[in-house]
């Protein structure tokens, strides 16, 4: 009997403290923000997206205008990062929440995350450093010294270079951009299951909830014996369903039925290796060849060249993307498409792509609606002209 008794009074203990730790976190100030996030997802993102498409438009209106829009677009970028982190967890594992249809790179990602915690801790502060380099770089340069500012850009890039060499040793597997998941929660979709949910909870006596399989089912009024049945009768015109391109959009590709790590193949030979690992050390050695350049005209174009050949060098280096691996394929596609970059960059961009745009400008002036898109070029050539990290990653 006295065992029994102890044994209720231990039931109860332990009832009242997970109560309380329940209480607990509900009070908490970071459960009342996912609580409101979760509630307010839709109108949170409206605001996210109005304040990007604003700080495209700042540069040039003020003074320190330029910081002021990298400063909103970096607050913006880590502040979505912490709410994607926070609806992940909320609904990720909610199977009654919509979601959009994971990409091959989030996939795969997300299956790094979640097996090996290191992955994420460095993903995570490579993302982050990547959101502040910009602004931190404009910082470096408004103090003074030109020279300060690029071992600013170099000790940056050389943080960049030990964390995505970690990501290589972690994964034994070319890196993809970004190392992290993409956002796949729409906003607008998490808003309405909450009012769903809501309005399921007010009324939980109310007429019960119609499957969205049977919803889509119809009934055919009884049609006499005359006429064909439209069942058995063709489609026309306008009541053919495109049942082609559905079955399409529903068939498996290879990709689906590959399991997410497999979605990009290990490194296995040394040429692979050293190809990935040159395509790490690329930004650092650039930075370096230009960090040490003299004010000559003749010497600005060494560093550019410099990286081009490096990038052609990995290039040509890289094994060949296989069909079935659509993350490797991607990645590479992304890489190749990144060389356009160096028209902006250096020498290419003060001899060739700069004086390009200038008369580009210069007869978009003349046409009237034109001429607000020339504005807000000739607003965005000082920056490219001044800081290294509009122009690259």
């Amino acid at each position: 009997m006295a065992v029994k008794k102890e044994a209720n009074k231990r039931t109860w203990y332990r009832d009242q403290t997970t109560t309380m730790t329940q209480v607990k976190d509900t009070l908490s100030p970071i459960a009342r923000y996912e609580s409101f996030l979760v509630h307010n997802s839709t109108i949170i993102g409206t605001i996210e997206s109005s304040l990007r498409s604003l700080s495209w438009f700042l540069p040039g209106k003020f003074k320190d205008a330029d910081l002021a829009s990298e400063s909103l677009t970096t607050v913006l970028n880590l502040i979505s990062l912490y709410h994607d982190t926070l609806l992940a967890r909320r609904f990720v594992g909610d199977k009654s929440t919509p979601l959009i249809p994971p990409s091959d790179h989030s996939r795969y990602t997300r299956a790094w995350t979640e097996k090996r915690v290191r992955y994420k801790h460095v993903a995570r502060a490579l993302e982050v450093i990547r959101y502040l380099q910009l602004v931190i770089e404009m910082y470096l340069r408004r103090r003074g010294a030109d020279r300060a500012a690029w071992r600013g850009i170099l000790t940056l890039e050389a943080i960049k270079v030990m964390l995505r060499l970690s990501l290589l040793w972690i994964t034994r597997r070319p890196l993809v951009h970004p190392p992290i998941p993409e956002r796949d929660l729409d906003p607008i979709v998490v808003g309405e299951a909450v009012a769903r949910t809501k309005q399921e909870t007010v009324s939980p006596h109310g007429p019960p909830h119609t499957p969205d399989h049977i919803k889509n089912n119809r009934l055919f009024p009884p049609t006499p014996p005359s006429q064909p049945s439209p069942v058995l009768s063709p489609a026309s015109g306008l009541d053919r369903l495109p049942v082609d391109d559905f079955l399409l959009s529903k068939a498996l590709k290879p990709s689906s039925v590959c399991p997410p790590i497999l979605l990009v193949r290990p490194l296995t030979t040394p040429t692979d290796w050293f190809s990935e690992v040159l395509h790490i050390l690329r930004p650092f050695i650039y930075v370096i060849a230009a960090s040490r350049l003299v004010p000559s005209e003749d010497s600005r174009s060494g560093p550019i060249f410099v990286s081009i050949a490096l990038d052609i060098l990995s290039r040509y280096l890289r094994r060949n993307s296989n069909a079935t691996r659509s993350v490797e394929r991607s990645e590479y596609a992304r890489r190749d498409r990144e060389m356009l970059w160096y028209l902006l960059r250096g020498a290419v961009w003060e001899s060739y792509t700069r004086p390009k745009i200038l008369y580009l400008i210069g007869g978009m002036n003349r046409t009237p609606i034109l001429g607000l898109f020339s504005a807000l070029l000739r607003d965005w050539i000082p920056l490219i002209d001044e800081y290294h990290y509009y122009t690259s990653a």
